[in-house]
């Protein structure tokens, strides 16, 4: 990520972009599709070849696309992408260097911090969601040999993406480490245990975020769980231990406005809540939320290994904190020193479902 005083100073490096109007990201190879293989080839009939044919892709149900397909090494500063039909039943996938193994497997919706499916504005620095559903990543990605970028339609109907994907080409820092992001989704979470938002994770890495979407089955407060940072040979007890879920997410007080009859949402460049629905329904059952909190200024540095989770305690009689069966689902995103890792297996579009 450059900073301003850094945009002036002259670079070696190559700037490149991927997208339907150029699928391979070569110089001088953009708006080449001929007019009868093009996605707007009926809008575009009356301008022909060189104008606004291919702005899009279609994926058939059941199907994978490759976005991206990249040699050399560099950088990718930024992913646009705005997609049509739900957002979780959509597959990311990010392979890096040639690996087999997808250092990001997510819902589309999820990595972009929206994990329930509903439009909600976020203004962070690494991600941004604008209208109508307009996903932006500015995380910063490097790769030494290349990478590849697929989309998988778990939808029963045929969707459309429309996407670009921007990135550099240039030598790489030997001490940059590789971007990766996990996708997990408990529902409903078993009685007395934490939450999982990262496990089995083996090497040297930084931990720098966390999208959270919380499903609420309970009438009352959810959010007095704390999130733990198990490292580097940690056993029964954690190394980091948070306070409170809102506490961790850069709230306080249960993210309510001053009067207490509502949530209040935010979105800040480092951290951000919003509920997926109306805001003066204040601890009612069946509430759905979105949180995001990046560890930019503050990674969490590993040398060995990591786990994170995050405990569900509401309120019950005799002020006893009351352990929550609630829906989870969340996204961590960390650097590590090798370009796959052990990943958690996917659940099934029946357990991804939001219902």
């Amino acid at each position: 990520m450059k900073t301003l005083n850094q945009l002036s100073k002259l670079s070696e490096a190559q700037t490149r972009s991927v997208g339907p109007e150029n699928i391979t990201g070569e110089k001088g190879a953009g708006a080449m599709t001929p007019l009868a293989d093009g996605t707007a080839k009926h809008a575009a009939r009356d301008l022909g070849f060189g104008w606004k044919v291919n702005p899009y892709l279609k994926i058939a149900p059941g199907a994978k696309l490759t976005l991206a397909d990249i040699q050399g090494s560099g950088e990718i500063n930024h992913i646009w992408m705005t997609p049509t039909d739900s957002w979780r039943m959509q597959i990311l996938r990010i392979f890096w260097d040639g690996s087999d193994v997808p250092a990001v497997e997510c819902p589309l919706g999820d990595f972009f911090a929206c994990g329930w499916g509903v439009y909600s504005q976020i203004n962070s620095l690494p991600v941004c969601v604008n209208p109508g559903s307009a996903f932006n990543s500015y995380w910063s990605m490097p790769f030494r040999k290349g990478f590849r970028i697929e989309l998988e339609n778990l939808c029963e109907s045929e969707t459309c993406i429309y996407y670009q994907i921007t990135y550099e080409l240039k030598e790489v820092d030997p001490l940059s480490a590789y971007f990766h992001a996990q996708f997990r989704r408990t529902n409903p979470l078993p009685l007395n245990e934490p939450f999982v938002i990262l496990d089995s994770v083996k090497g040297a890495g930084s931990y720098v975020g966390t999208s959270l979407s919380w499903g609420s089955n309970n009438n009352g407060w959810w959010g007095e769980g704390e999130i733990k940072f198990y490292m580097d040979g940690d056993k029964e007890f954690p190394t980091i231990c948070g306070t409170g879920t809102e506490d961790y997410f850069c709230g306080s007080y249960c993210f309510e406005d001053p009067t207490h009859s509502k949530y209040l949402p935010f979105s800040t460049p480092y951290s951000g809540f919003f509920p997926a629905g109306a805001l003066n329904e204040l601890y009612a059952s069946q509430r759905r939320f979105s949180m995001y909190r990046w560890h930019i200024t503050d990674p969490i540095h590993f040398k060995q290994a990591l786990r994170v989770d995050i405990q569900a305690l509401g309120w019950r009689s005799g002020g006893r904190y009351l352990p929550l069966r609630d829906d989870l689902a969340a996204v961590a995103y960390f650097y590590l020193d090798k370009p796959s890792c052990e990943l958690p297996k996917l659940p099934t579009p029946d357990e991804l479902e939001i219902i």
